[in-house]
């Protein structure tokens, strides 16, 4: 195959997906108040990120070192991640009902990967909210900011949000891997997402070193939004790890996806169907 043909290929298959995106966008568009609804619950859910940020901004000069802008900062870097992940990848935490229920069958002989099958199986419209809300956070931790926002500055903000994205998404696509096999993973992608939301926002400074190790090597929160805003905001030489090591966040996220990825399609290899 030529490089002219598999790029013509490529570029047909995601426009098929564009075509799929734009019909459950409508499809979900029809029923105006749910949808309005589906953006509501979006933005609610992150209701006490935005407290918690009122909270700092108006009572405290700052935490464990960190001052209330920079942990603004990493909240709101952490949101836009979460946004970014549940707009683009999020459907792959409903792994376990789509394979009890005898969705992901039919997805094993359609010309189409699995995986993004799955990720245009409907239109997450809570994404919205989520997103709006974290923007919202995002300009005001910037307005906030005393930081001369250079070109590189920018680069690397944008490059965090993504890694940070790639980070949540590597995560719940090992445990959609798990789901394949594992019919309980529900419980494990509750607990590991009310972890994210409970220490995610914070300088991970604050907690026990064996806890900040823990959230740094075994479930790597503090790739998600901690390292990259430690890296804009100047703190990068007291973070617990080797400054380089939180430089290259956004890479390390990249990698833990293509990781969990390649777990993924050994795991569905060893997919045998709904009856086993």
């Amino acid at each position: 195959m030529t490089t002219r043909t598999t790029m013509t290929a490529f570029l047909h298959s995601w426009r098929v997906a564009w075509r799929i995106t734009r019909l459950n966008f409508k499809a979900r568009l029809e029923y105006r108040g749910e949808f309005l609804l589906g953006i509501a619950t979006g933005a609610i859910w992150q209701v006490s990120i935005i407290v918690f940020a009122s909270v700092l901004l108006t009572r405290f000069p700052g935490l464990g070192g960190w001052s209330s802008t920079d942990v603004l900062l990493i909240a709101s870097m952490r949101m836009l991640a979460h946004g970014l992940y549940v707009l683009f990848l999020g459907r792959v935490q409903y792994m376990n009902i789509l394979v009890q229920e005898g969705i992901v069958d039919p997805c094993l002989i359609r010309p189409m990967p699995v995986y993004r099958q799955i990720q245009l199986n409907f239109f997450p419209v809570n994404a919205i909210g989520d997103l709006v809300v974290a923007v919202g956070l995002f300009v005001a931790a910037l307005q906030r900011s005393s930081l001369d926002w250079t070109a590189g500055r920018i680069a690397y903000v944008v490059a965090g949000v993504i890694g940070g994205m790639l980070v949540e998404a590597a995560l719940f696509t090992a445990l959609a891997a798990a789901a394949f096999h594992f019919p309980a993973t529900s419980y494990w992608s509750q607990w590991l997402e009310e972890l994210m939301g409970t220490f995610g926002s914070y300088p991970l400074s604050i907690l026990p070193k064996a806890v900040s190790a823990a959230f740094t090597f075994v479930v790597p929160l503090a790739f998600i939004a901690y390292f990259p805003a430690g890296v804009l905001t100047g703190h990068g030489g007291d973070m617990g790890v080797p400054e380089a090591l939180a430089v290259a966040s956004p890479l390390i996220g990249l990698a833990a996806f293509v990781l969990s990825r390649l777990l993924w399609n050994w795991s569905l290899g060893k997919y045998t169907g709904v009856n086993g």
